[in-house]
């Protein structure tokens, strides 16, 4: 009992998701109910979680699972921060679908499965485990994206998602197949053994390791490996995209760090001047430049916060860089960034869900002229957000980017150069969310063109005030929620 116990998190969202299958098969039209039970069943996959954060013994689970997915507070922390963006992705689908005449049970049964192989993507400690998660996360969010099926925009975002993602996850498959060939394991741990012990060809290790790296990039939308975000997330229904912002990208980075401590932890592989640290700080000084360079020049809100994740991924980078020395302060910044950016995204495109009625989204800046002045209580919370990823404090955000700024002055040496980019590039990214708050506060809608009508939707206020509270709570009393994050991440080097 205490075994399946352990995996409970996984076995609600599975039993879940063939329920709202069934749910959509003998209750056609009834999308709603499909909306409402897939929100409380997500919320009951994080209440299991929660529940076991207080006493997880690894020991007690069957050796057999025990070799293909982790139970540490690491994996657990992870299932909280994907069962809450799922969930709040999900009551935003109850409004925006049911809003612009989408509302099909499908969509909540592709959301569900994703999410479900997110979470085992990050739990993840065998190459086996890795490809099935990856690929049942990545299966639905293809799905997902094209949900518009008139919109040539959504087919395009979703073509192009599903053709890279799959030349992306052939490199992946390739580098864990020479890893497998150099070490004659799949486990992460045994693959790290025969390396620290020196029993593999280093250029086969090495040139395994460029090629995972490559796969697992391009799942965190990093430069130069980006090329899908702007289409992908401007096509997608604002759901959607909240989804693949927060619940994708914190499976992206957690089966990195897995990858990258558990199996490439060696001196070798991770020296700091021939192994992956270079390589990923290199990742990271790219994505945060041109995110927020590229960023300056959007005239789509969606467009904007698609180069702004690309940035908030190099921001991330920066602390993956550094792990290989200050393993805990570094993980632990990655996994309260990870949750910090998670709320303030659901506050973001939440609210452009919000501002956008009438079978009309709030995409561009010219749809938000005004509405500031118009409707303040509807503007709020995009207020907030947008200030939360710049990293005004006291949000969230300011706290995600100060914890990952002390991380990489802590080594010094080029880091410093590397924290000190990190610091311009923010700057620089304040431009264009500073000019989402001009528009909704001191610019007026062109002559002749529509004004936002907020819509009215309890699923969407609901999200939005559920987020909107974490990211203020998260700024003004951080401890908390980073003394859970220290506690991950000494389970995870454990």
């Amino acid at each position: 009992m205490n075994a399946w116990l352990l995996v409970a998190p996984l076995g609600v969202l599975a039993f879940a998701g063939l329920g709202i299958m069934l749910i959509d098969a003998f209750s056609p039209g009834r999308a709603e109910l499909a909306g409402v039970t897939t929100t409380a069943l997500l919320m009951a996959g994080l209440i299991s979680v929660v529940a076991l954060l207080s006493g997880v013994d690894p020991g007690e689970l069957p050796r057999s699972l025990r070799a293909f997915i982790a139970v540490d507070h690491a994996g657990l922390y992870f299932d909280v921060v994907i069962c809450a963006g799922a969930a709040l992705s999900a009551l935003l689908a109850g409004g925006y679908l049911k809003e612009h005449h989408l509302e099909r049970g499908e969509y909540y049964v592709l959301l569900i499965f994703s999410a479900l192989g997110a979470m085992i993507l990050a739990r993840a400690v065998d190459l086996i485990t890795l490809f099935i998660g990856l690929e049942t996360m990545s299966l639905g969010v293809y799905c997902m994206i094209a949900y518009r099926r008139t919109s040539i925009r959504a087919t395009e975002g979703a073509l192009k998602y599903f053709l890279l993602g799959s030349f992306a996850a052939a490199i992946l498959l390739f580098g864990t197949a020479l890893i497998y060939g150099a070490t004659g394991h799949t486990d992460l741990a045994g693959i790290g053994n025969v390396l620290a012990a020196g029993g593999a060809d280093a250029r086969l290790v090495l040139l395994a390791l460029a090629l995972i790296v490559v796969g697992l990039a391009f799942k965190v939308s990093a430069v130069p490996f980006h090329m899908w975000t702007p289409d992908a997330y401007e096509g997608a229904p604002t759901p959607t995209t909240t989804f693949m912002a927060v619940a994708v990208k914190t499976a992206g980075f957690a089966i990195m760090l897995r990858m990258l401590i558990t199996a490439f932890g060696d001196p070798l592989s991770a020296s700091p001047e021939t192994g992956w640290p270079p390589l990923i700080a290199g990742i990271a000084i790219l994505s945060m430049i041109y995110g927020n360079v590229a960023g300056l020049a959007q005239t789509s809100v969606k467009r904007m916060l698609a180069y702004s994740s690309i940035a908030h991924a190099g921001y991330i980078l920066v602390a993956v860089a550094v792990s290989y020395a200050a393993r805990e302060q570094a993980i632990a910044s990655v996994l309260y960034y990870l949750l910090a950016y998670t709320v303030s995204n659901v506050l973001a495109f939440g609210s452009l869900i919000l501002l956008g009625s009438r079978g009309k989204e709030a995409v561009t800046y010219e749809d938000l002229a005004g509405a500031g002045r118009r409707h303040p209580l509807a503007a709020l919370p995009l207020v907030i957000g947008v200030l939360s990823l710049m990293g005004f404090p006291p949000t969230a955000g300011f706290f995600a980017k100060y914890y990952v700024l002390t991380t990489a002055l802590s080594i010094g040496g080029g880091m410093v150069w590397v924290a000190i980019i990190l610091v311009l590039s923010s700057a620089l990214g304040a431009y264009y969310y500073l000019k989402v708050i001009v528009f909704l506060f001191m610019k007026e809608p062109q002559a002749g063109a529509p004004k936002a009508v907020p819509m009215r939707s309890g699923y969407v206020a609901f999200a939005l005030v559920l987020a909107g509270y974490f990211v203020i709570k998260m700024g003004v009393t951080p401890e908390p929620y980073l003394r859970m994050a220290v506690d991950a991440a000494q389970s995870f080097i454990s």
